[in-house]
C-alpha cells in the first residue's frame, strides 16, 4: 500500500521543501494543507498525481482530526512555532499516527516533550525540531559526541545568507526569539542570556569565512544538554549574512522598546520590511546556510576538539532535507523509536549519514 503523508503549512518555503524532498526520495502520496483555496493553485503538477491540495486551517479541530487519521506520518510545518499549541500531536497520539515536526523554539518543544509517555503508550513515534537548525545541526552534534570517551562542551552556530531562501515566517522567528532572556546550560548551570549578545567571529567553510555570530535562543540549549548528560555547556549563535543585518538585529534586540517589540503588529511590520530588504540582496548574497558543530571532551585522556560543519546554497532546501530524511525512515521502518525525542535522541548516526549523503549534503568533520 502506499503510504499517504500529510504535510500542515505545506505551501510555505519550508513545508513545499519538505513535499519536494519526500517526492524525490519515496513514493508516498503527499497531501499539502494551506488555509486558503488560493494557495493550492501553485501545486506542482510535476508529481505525478503523487501531491494533492486540502484548505484547512488549524483550528478547524474535527477536519483536522479527520485528515490525520486518514495519513500514515504528519509532518507539521505550519509555524511560527512560538504561538501553536500541542493539538497537532496530541490528535496524532489519539489516532496512532507518527509526527514529524519543523519545531523551532523552546516553549513549544517543552510542551511537545510533556506527552512523551502518551506517545510511547500508544505506539506513536514523534520526532520534533528537524529541519537545518535545529534538525541536521543536532545530528552534526551527535556524531561528534560519538567520537570522545567524554563529550564537555558543545559550539553550535549558524549562519544564514540573505533570507535563506525562506519566507516571512521564518523572519517572525527571528524577531520573536529576541523579546526575552533565555536559559542556557554554562559550566554546569543555568544562566540567564541577553539573545543578540557577545559577538564571536567563527571560521565558517568557503564561502563564507570569518563571520559574526550572537547568541540566539534555540530548542538545543536545552535538549543537548538532556541527551547528553556529561556535557556542562551548550552555546548556539547564529548570524546572517550580509553582516549589517546583524547589525539592524542587534538594535531591534537592544534599542527598541521591549514594549514594542512584544507587539504582534510590530513583528508583522519587521518580518515584512526584512523580507523585502533580503529579496533586494539575495541577488548578491545568495540565500545559503552554514552549520558548524564543534564539541571539546576527553579523548585518550587528554582534551580535544572535533568540528563537523556543512554547506548548502538554499537554508529552506536544507531544512527539507533535514525533515524530509526522518521522514523516509519512518515511513521505511529503518527508523521506530515510540516516544516524544529531539532528533538528536531519535536518529542514531549510522541513518543520518547516509540520509545527507543520498540527498547530496557533505559533512566536513575533523579534530583541531
Amino acid at each position: 500500500m502506499t503510504d499517504r503523508v500529510l504535510i500542515l503549512g505545506g505551501r510555505g518555503r519550508i513545508g513545499s521543501s519538505v513535499a519536494q524532498d519526500l517526492l524525490t526520495h519515496t513514493q508516498a502520496q503527499i497531501t499539502i494543507t494551506g488555509r486558503s483555496p488560493e494557495t493550492g493553485k501553485a501545486v506542482s503538477l510535476s508529481s505525478g498525481g503523487r501531491e494533492q491540495f486540502l484548505v484547512l486551517d488549524l483550528v478547524e479541530v474535527d477536519r483536522l482530526r479527520d485528515a490525520i487519521a486518514n495519513s500514515d506520518l504528519v509532518i507539521h510545518c505550519a509555524g511560527p512555532f512560538h504561538y501553536r499549541d500541542t493539538n497537532v500531536l496530541e490528535t496524532c497520539i489519539q489516532q496512532g499516527v507518527n509526527y514529524v515536526d519543523v519545531s523551532d523554539h523552546r516553549s513549544y518543544t517543552s510542551k511537545a516533550l510533556n506527552y512523551h509517555q502518551q506517545a510511547a503508550d500508544a505506539g506513536v513515534t514523534a520526532i520534533i525540531n528537524t529541519g537545518i537548525f535545529p534538525g541536521i545541526s543536532n545530528s552534526l552534534v551527535r556524531q561528534a559526541i560519538e567520537q570522545f570517551d567524554k563529550a564537555e562542551k558543545i559550539h553550535l552556530s549558524y549562519l544564514v545568507s540573505g533570507s535563506g531562501g525562506a519566507g516571512t515566517t521564518v523572519m517572525r522567528t527571528t524577531f520573536l526569539g529576541l523579546q526575552h532572556p533565555f536559559e542556557a546550560w554554562i559550566n554546569g548551570k543555568w544562566q540567564l542570556i541577553k539573545p543578540y549578545t557577545d559577538r564571536e567571529t567563527i571560521n565558517f567553510p568557503p564561502p563564507y569565512g570569518l563571520s559574526g555570530v550572537y547568541w540566539f535562543d534555540m530548542p538545543e540549549t536545552f535538549t543537548l544538554p538532556h541527551a547528553f548528560p556529561s556535557v556542562k555547556t551548550v552555546i548556539t549563535k547564529f548570524g546572517s549574512v550580509p553582516d549589517f543585518y546583524n547589525h539592524l538585529t542587534w538594535i531591534a534586540a537592544h534599542i527598541f522598546p521591549k514594549w514594542l517589540m512584544q507587539r504582534y503588529s510590530m513583528i508583522e511590520f519587521l518580518s515584512h520590511v526584512s523580507h523585502f530588504m533580503t529579496d533586494v540582496t539575495n541577488r548578491f548574497s545568495g540565500i545559503g546556510v552554514t552549520v558548524r558543530a564543534e564539541v571539546t571532551g576527553q579523548k585518550n585522556g587528554k582534551t580535544a576538539i572535533y568540528y563537523a560543519t556543512v554547506v548548502h546554497e538554499n537554508a529552506a532546501v536544507a531544512s527539507g532535507y533535514g525533515t524530509g530524511s526522518v521522514a523516509q525512515l519512518l515511513l521505511d521502518g529503518k527508523l521506530k523509536k515510540p516516544g516524544v525525542y529531539p532528533v538528536e535522541e531519535a536518529l542514531p548516526t549510522d541513518l543520518f549519514i547516509p540520509v545527507m549523503q543520498n540527498r547530496g549534503i557533505e559533512i566536513i568533520h575533523n579534530w583541531l
